[in-house]
């Protein structure tokens, strides 16, 4: 699981049922610097993925998602999704280990 910046929507013209519920979101993964405390813009680099969200997240909102064989698993049906959102963060604490 990894966390990620919610950067934008993704909007269908015509969506597969098995997705009746829910969106698609742009997110950005975190870079080690937003594990420090960085800023959200401008926007780390690194590819940004489109990640199924059944949770209500918008813009501007930090989640938890999964990819691959795992963010299949929420569904009673194969379905084709490469990242599913598992939570919304609404805080994190982190301190990088002694060197």
């Amino acid at each position: 699981m990894r966390l990620g910046h919610v950067i934008g929507r993704v909007t269908l013209a015509l969506q597969d049922p098995a997705y009746k519920g829910g969106r698609f979101l742009l997110v950005q993964p975190f870079a080690r610097d937003q594990f420090k405390g960085a800023g959200m813009t401008p926007l780390a680099k690194g590819n940004s993925l489109v990640v199924f969200d059944n949770l209500g997240a918008g813009v501007g909102h930090i989640i938890a998602f999964s990819e691959g064989a795992e963010a299949t698993a929420p569904f009673d049906h194969p379905t084709p999704v490469d990242a599913f959102n598992a939570a919304i963060i609404d805080e994190f604490f982190y301190r990088p280990p002694a060197v």
